[in-house]
């Protein structure tokens, strides 16, 4: 199988949220975590066929998707799990919301690594309740949680504490013994653990492996709820198939009854693509990830030449996280607007000095974008 990620598909005039952004504007668009690679080549063969049918019902889900991921988490993550864990959703953010809900009255808190992905903060704000922040701090070229600085100012409201792994915005992939500490943390403070995983799959460092949060240990396991999808994987985000995988059954029953008449169900298409995309889409996704590690050298080697930025190589996701303090500007998301270039801006993570670049794209758009970028800051330097 021939797979050509260099091959460029105009998504400028399509229904893409990513291009559309900028539209009519002369501004390469770096931001949103979705890819400018087409699928898998058998969940399009897929798609077209259920089209065909012609017949758009009420579904329900494949069972043959619920083994694929029983077997897909047992085989690549080591996590034998169970299919009466898995509840599907519309959607990851959802999954997010759901969890905060249904675990944090509106007089309890929850934490937060900080900087985090927008919709964490969102989620943990619903209805009025409120959030603590966990510093992440950088770690030996590593962006890491420190929750040795949070623990004494904890007062017992906190009941959730959610996580990302691998790490949205820095790109770390957090060690078994990093784990086993956030584990810890989380019992002595009796903390339900709502781990996003969606970027497990995209393993970019040599030698590194994806290890669930909820795979350490029985404790572990009784206190989580673990979100996934193949959305960012596979980039199929705007079909809309994830999961919560949750062990414990008092967890499982109050993430139903919480999500009762306000999650929809999941569309039938997106079971489809899901179902093709676990299943034959590994050999796209090992092509994928050998072109994804080219794009993060070139962007982190570009970028830590540039005067005033400084990027960490992420170990995982396609999202780098570029610091811009240094810069003698007042707001670096609108200078490298105005350059030509589209990241998003650190503001929304809680951090306005730094912006997040998304290098799933094609080589030379990348290339542009550097070019962009370096001069811009070659005119400001002058």
């Amino acid at each position: 199988m021939t797979l050509n990620f260099d091959l460029w598909v105009d998504r400028s005039h399509s229904d893409s949220l990513k291009w559309h952004k900028y539209n009519n504007q002369d501004v390469i668009p770096l931001w949103v975590a979705d890819s400018d690679f087409t699928a898998p080549p058998q969940v399009i063969t897929e798609l077209q066929q259920r089209v065909a049918e012609g017949v758009f019902g009420y579904g329900f889900t494949p069972p043959e998707l619920t083994e694929l991921v029983v077997h897909r988490m047992r085989e690549r993550h080591n996590w034998h799990i169970k299919p009466e864990w898995i509840v599907w959703l519309p959607g990851l953010v959802c999954g997010l919301n759901v969890a905060v809900r249904a675990n944090v009255t509106q007089h309890q808190t929850s934490l937060l690594p900080m900087p985090i992905y927008p919709p964490f903060i969102q989620a943990a704000q619903s209805e009025g309740r409120g959030y603590k922040a966990v510093p992440v701090i950088q770690q030996h070229q590593r962006w890491v949680a420190d929750f040795a600085a949070v623990e004494s100012q904890l007062d017992g409201s906190e009941k959730l504490l959610m996580l990302c792994n691998p790490y949205n915005p820095g790109g770390t992939v957090y060690r078994r013994e990093e784990l086993l500490e956030q584990q810890a943390f989380a019992q002595r403070h009796d903390l339900v653990v709502c781990s996003d995983e969606i970027h497990c799959d995209l393993i970019l460092e040599s030698g590194l492996q994806h290890i669930p949060f909820a795979s350490l240990n029985d404790d572990a396991a009784q206190r989580s709820i673990t979100l996934l999808a193949p959305s960012k994987t596979f980039n199929l985000a705007g079909l809309g198939a994830s999961m919560a995988i949750i062990p414990n059954t008092e967890l499982r029953r109050k993430f139903l009854e919480t999500s009762k008449g306000i999650v929809p169900h999941v569309n039938i298409l997106a079971f489809i693509a899901a179902t093709a995309a676990y299943r034959d889409g590994d050999a796209w996704l090992e092509a994928q990830l050998d072109y994804l590690r080219a794009n993060r050298t070139l962007a982190t080697t570009r970028i830590n030449a540039m005067p005033g930025l400084t990027m960490l190589a992420p170990e995982g996701t396609y999202l780098g996280w570029i610091d811009a303090s240094a810069l003698p500007v007042a707001d670096p998301y609108r200078f490298f607007v105005d350059a030509g270039v589209g990241f998003t801006s650190g503001a929304e993570f809680g951090a306005p000095s730094f912006v997040r670049i998304n290098f799933a794209c094609q080589r030379a758009l990348l290339e542009k974008a550097l070019d962009r970028m370096d001069a811009a800051l070659q005119e400001l330097t002058r």
